[in-house]
């Protein structure tokens, strides 16, 4: 067996095990990737430098998208099927799939993005740790998990880390993402409580070039970020 980041491409081979537990098993179940699911890869494609979360701008809002969401979301480019992350800065398309689960769709479409919206890929988010206080308690953390929180703000609902220093808002809702949601939960993010953004501290930005594997699976195409091919044993 050989690990599915490594198969060439052009290659078929049949998936047989998993590794990573429930929630990874979860997070490629919604592309339709399981045990037994047969596969083939069609191209192992290196990936822009990630610096975490990115920026995008639909007819209607700018959003932020950590990039385990991105990957999950498809538009069309050059006639091929690719995944939202695979975009480079200023690129731009029609949303043409969501390959989530339902809770992963509800969220995506909440903020906005749909089959059929046009959306434009605007630029890495900044590589920045927000401090938060939810009920006098301080909560550390980086763009993309902060975007995992929506807030009533002013008469809207906006993602927590659009909030500038020193304003307040009242949790309208954390994302179902298991993982995601019990990092929130264990800072003291809950559900109608009141959070404030008390500052921003810049980092560094620490750039990892990876790549996808893009495989077909029937009549289906998928991009299957790094970290998840590598815990995809194949045969």
């Amino acid at each position: 067996m050989k690990l599915l980041s490594e198969v060439e491409p052009k290659a078929k081979v049949t998936i047989k095990s998993i590794e990573g537990g429930k929630e990874v098993e979860r997070q490629l179940d919604d592309l339709g990737v399981k045990v037994g699911v047969e596969l083939e890869v069609l191209s192992q494609t290196p990936a822009h430098e990630h610096r975490g979360a990115i920026s995008l701008k639909t007819d209607q809002r700018e959003v932020i998208l950590g990039q385990g969401m991105a990957e999950k979301i498809y538009l069309e480019k050059e006639g091929a099927l690719v995944s939202l992350l695979e975009l480079e800065k200023g690129d731009s398309g029609v949303v043409k799939a969501l390959r989530g689960g339902k809770e992963f769709k509800t969220w995506v479409t909440g903020l906005g993005i749909d089959e059929g919206v046009a959306v434009k890929f605007l630029e890495h988010a900044p590589d920045d740790t927000l401090i938060f206080e939810i009920e006098g308690k301080t909560a550390r953390m980086g763009e993309g998990l902060a975007s995992r929180i929506l807030v009533e703000h002013e008469g809207t609902t906006i993602q927590a880390n659009y909030l500038k220093e020193g304003e307040k808002a009242k949790i309208a809702r954390i994302t179902n993402e298991v993982s995601a949601r019990k990092k929130l939960e264990d800072m003291g993010i809950r559900e109608g409580s009141e959070i404030t953004l008390t500052a921003k501290e810049e980092v560094s930005p620490h750039p990892v070039r990876g790549k996808y594997t893009r495989a077909r699976i029937g009549e289906e195409v998928v991009t299957i970020g790094h970290g998840l091919a590598q815990k995809v044993w194949v045969e």
